[in-house]
C-alpha cells in the first residue's frame, strides 16, 4: 500500500524524504545514506562525486539559455540526531523511521523523525530530478557528521566547489532567512570514583524524570524547558544531604546538543528514613509540574523500589558531583546587546553517563561572539576543576558572521516576495549551522540559511509542518528562475 505522506505536494519532495526515511543514518554511520546518494546521481546521469571524508557533490548543468548565471549551490548535512523514547523499541543501525501524518504535521512514532536535515537533502534531490525547473549551473552538496562534529564541513576540500552562492537547507522556521550563526564548543568532565560496599539497613530506590519535551540546544535553549539532569540532581542533592542517601547509579540526558528529557538514579535510603524519602519525591513532583506548568506541562517524577545494585559510588564523590553539577549553569547566559531578543550565548548541561569506574559529564556552550564562547567554556570548566575531575574541551566550530548586503539575500527576498506578497525575516541563529566553517574554507561565498518549519528537533517530538515544505519548494524554485 502507498504510504500516506506519498500523496503529499510537492511529490518529488516527498518522495525523496519517504526513501530518506527509509535508510538509517545515525552521525558517524552514514554509509548507506552515502551509497543511496551517489546511486541517486548516477542514476539521474549527473556528474557525482564523493571526497575522502564521505560528502557528496552531484552537479547539475544549466538549463538552455542559463549558462552564465551565477552557479548557486544547495547545502544539507546527511546525518540524523537518534532519539527515541526510553519505552520503544527501535534500533538507528537498522531500523527505518516510521513517518506518518498528524493533522498538520509530519511526525515520527516514537523517535525523532530526520527532518533535520532529511528534509533538505529531499529539496536537493529534488531540484536535480525535476527537469521543468529553469535554472543556471546547480550543486547539492551533501554533508556528513553535520550533528556531532561538523566532520564534513571541516574536512570540505577549499577547491572542490564551483558555485558562488550557498543556499543552506537546514534552518526551521518558513519565511526567516538566516543569514549568521553561532560558534560552538563542547566541555566534558570525566570523574573518577571508588566502588563502596552497600550500606546496611537500606533500600533501593529508583528515581525516573520523564515526560520533558526536550529540544535543540540552541534554537530552543531560551524556551524554559526543564533539564532533566538539573532536575534529577536537585533530587540527588537533597537524598545526599537530608535523607543520607547513597548514589548507586546515574544516567541522564544523552546528546550533546540536546536538552536533556529523561533521567534517572539508583539511590540506597537508609531505612529509617525511606517513608519520609518517599513523600519528598511526590511533593518534589507537585513542585517540579507548578514550576513548569507552561513550559513543560508533562514532567513527571517518580520513584519505584528498585533490587539492590551491585555497589555504591564513593561517599566524597558523591557530595562532590552533585554539588558540581548544582552549580554547573545550564540556559541563556547572555542576550545579545545589537540584535533584539537574540540569545548571544548559552551552555546546555547534556548528559551524565557512568561508564565502568567513571563519571562523564557532557555539556555545550554557544556564542555569537567568540570571546564569550571561550569564556562559558571556562565558566563550566572551573565547576569541575574545583572537584579535580579532568576536564576537555572540543576543538569548536566558528560562527558565521552576518552580511545584510548579501547578494544572495536580495535575490531570496525578492523571490520571497514575488510569491507571498510580504517581507521574510532576516534574523541570526543561535543554533551552529555548517556555514561558518565553509566560509572558512571558502570566504568568498555568498551564503544563506532557510528551510521548511520544523519544531522539537533533536527529540521524538520532532515534526514537520507540511504546508511550508512546498511554500519552500515554490520559493527554491523561484529563486533559480530570477538569479542572474
Amino acid at each position: 500500500m502507498k504510504h500516506e505522506i506519498l500523496n503529499l505536494q510537492p511529490e518529488k519532495v516527498w518522495k525523496y524524504f519517504y526513501d530518506i526515511c527509509q535508510i538509517p543514518r545515525p552521525s558517524k554511520k552514514e554509509e548507506k545514506i552515502i551509497a543511496y546518494l551517489m546511486d541517486t546521481g548516477k542514476k539521474l546521469g549527473l556528474k557525482t562525486e564523493k571526497d575522502e571524508i564521505g560528502n557528496v557533490l552531484i552537479s547539475k548543468p544549466a538549463t538552455k539559455g542559463k549558462e552564465k548565471v551565477t552557479p548557486v549551490i544547495f547545502q544539507s548535512h546527511m546525518d540524523m540526531v537518534c532519539e527515541k523514547n526510553k519505552d520503544v523499541v527501535f534500533d538507528f543501525d537498522k531500523d527505518p523511521i516510521q513517518p506518518y501524518i498528524d493533522g498538520e504535521w509530519v511526525k515520527a512514532k516514537g523517535t525523532t523523525l530526520g527532518a533535520d536535515d532529511g528534509i533538505g537533502m529531499a529539496i536537493a534531490l529534488a531540484i536535480l530530478e525535476d527537469k521543468t525547473i529553469e535554472h543556471g549551473p546547480v550543486e547539492c552538496l551533501f554533508t556528513v557528521d553535520e550533528e556531532t562534529g561538523l566532520t564534513g564541513a571541516f574536512e570540505l576540500k577549499p577547491n572542490w566547489l564551483k558555485g558562488k552562492m550557498l543556499l543552506n537547507l537546514d534552518s526551521e522556521d518558513e519565511g526567516q532567512f538566516f543569514i549568521g550563526c553561532a560558534g560552538g564548543k563542547s566541555t566534558t568532565a570525566t570523574i573518577d570514583f571508588k566502588k563502596e560496599k552497600l550500606p546496611s539497613n537500606a533500600s533501593s530506590f529508583l528515581i525516573k524524570v520523564k515526560g520533558l519535551k526536550g529540544g535543540h540546544s540552541g534554537d530552543d535553549i531560551n524556551k524554559k524547558l526543564g533539564n532533566a539532569v538539573k532536575i534529577l540532581n536537585r533530587i540527588l542533592y537533597d537524598a545526599t544531604f537530608k535523607y543520607d542517601a547513597s548514589l548507586a547509579t546515574i544516567d541522564a540526558g544523552n546528546l550533546h546538543n540536546a536538552i536533556a528529557r529523561e533521567g534517572s538514579a539508583l539511590v540506597m535510603i537508609p531505612n529509617a528514613k525511606k517513608e519520609e524519602f518517599i513523600r519528598y519525591i511526590k511533593e518534589f513532583d507537585a513542585i517540579v509540574k507548578e514550576e513548569l506548568k507552561i513550559s513543560d506541562a508533562d514532567v513527571e517524577v517518580q520513584i519505584e523500589a528498585s533490587k539492590n545494585p551491585e555497589f555504591v559510588i564513593d561517599e566524597f564523590t558523591q557530595c562532590d558531583l552533585v554539588e558540581a553539577l548544582y552549580a554547573c549553569p545550564h540556559g541563556v547566559l547572555a542576550m545579545a546587546q545589537d540584535i533584539e531578543n537574540f540569545v548571544e550565548t548559552s551552555t546546555n548541561l547534556a548528559s551524565v553517563k557512568m561508564i565502568n569506574n567513571q563519571i562523564k559529564v557532557v555539556t555545550s556552550q554557544r556564542s555569537s561572539v567568540e570571546s564569550k564562547k571561550e569564556d562559558a567554556c571556562n565558566m563550566v570548566a572551573s565547576v569541575f576543576n574545583l572537584m579535580n575531575a579532568e576536564v576537555e574541551h572540543s576543538e569548536g566550530y566558528p560562527g558565521w558572521t552576518p552580511n545584510p548586503n548579501s547578494e544572495v539575500l536580495t535575490v531570496l527576498k525578492q523571490a520571497y516576495l514575488n510569491l507571498f506578497k510580504k517581507e521574510p525575516l532576516v534574523l541570526a541563529i543561535h543554533a551552529g549551522l555548517e556555514c561558518g566553517l565553509i566560509g572558512e574554507k571558502y570566504p568568498k561565498m555568498d551564503m544563506i540559511s532557510y528551510g521548511p518549519t520544523l519544531r522539537g528537533v533533536h527529540s521524538p517530538t520532532e515534526r514537520l509542518l507540511i504546508k511550508t515544505v512546498k511554500e519552500v519548494w515554490d520559493l527554491t524554485v523561484e529563486f533559480l528562475r530570477i538569479v542572474q
